[in-house]
């Protein structure tokens, strides 16, 4: 049988019910004005800070303290043109016979298509892997998904948070990030984000988010 892991002490703030309040306001009403960008600004952004932002998701849970997640910071710009040329071509793949057609009805009114200049305009890409296993033999990871899941979520909170502006992209299927980034089999690549400011005069969808009462339900 395996050691039982060593525990210490938790370090923990507790507050007042008012400060509480107060901060989960306050942190609302932040992520209230989180949106997805595809128009950036070239100008570059402190690689520190995204190194940051990808700490603090790592310190997601996961199964079994597994941590089955790999981040690829892409700053390189011959990199970033062959990542968007890859994305490209699958997209153009997806536009053209292999997304259904109410798949595309439902993109219609965002103007999206093959096109991603994002890729290239964007100073930096994070590309999220998710871990199968580990790099030993019969080593298993648990949880995937939802792991991977969650340190996502903390890293485009953390992202937002610091002041960036992003998109999640879902090319499908990804396999050529696998291929241009040298990962190993064992790692799937799960979400490509492309990080940095939005341009000068950036447009959004003016979209309407779900009240509280529609995705709540207090039993």
């Amino acid at each position: 049988m395996p050691d039982k892991a060593p525990m210490r002490e938790l370090v923990f703030s507790r507050y007042d019910p008012e400060v509480s309040s107060y901060k989960a306001k306050t942190f609302r009403e932040q992520l209230q004005t989180r949106r997805s960008v595809r128009d950036f600004s070239p100008e570059p952004i402190p690689q520190g800070a995204l190194e940051d932002c990808i700490q603090a998701a790592a310190s997601a849970p996961s199964g079994a303290n597994k941590q089955p997640w790999t981040f690829v910071l892409v700053t390189e710009a011959e990199l970033k043109k062959k990542i968007r040329q890859a994305a490209e071509e699958e997209e153009r793949a997806f536009y053209g016979g292999r997304a259904p057609q109410r798949w595309l009805d439902d993109l219609e009114p965002f103007a999206t298509g093959p096109e991603k200049p994002f890729l290239e305009t964007a100073p930096a890409l994070i590309v999220v892997f998710a871990q199968n296993s580990g790099n030993e033999p019969e080593s298993r990871h648990y949880y995937v998904q939802e792991s991977v899941g969650i340190a996502i979520g903390m890293l485009l909170t953390a992202l937002h948070f610091s002041g960036f502006a992003f998109l999640t992209h879902t090319p499908s299927p990804m396999r050529f990030l696998r291929e241009l980034l040298e990962r190993p089999r064992n790692e799937r690549p799960y979400l490509l984000i492309p990080v940095g400011l939005p341009a000068a005069g950036c447009l959004v969808p003016d979209l309407q988010r779900k009240s509280l009462d529609e995705v709540l339900v207090r039993r």
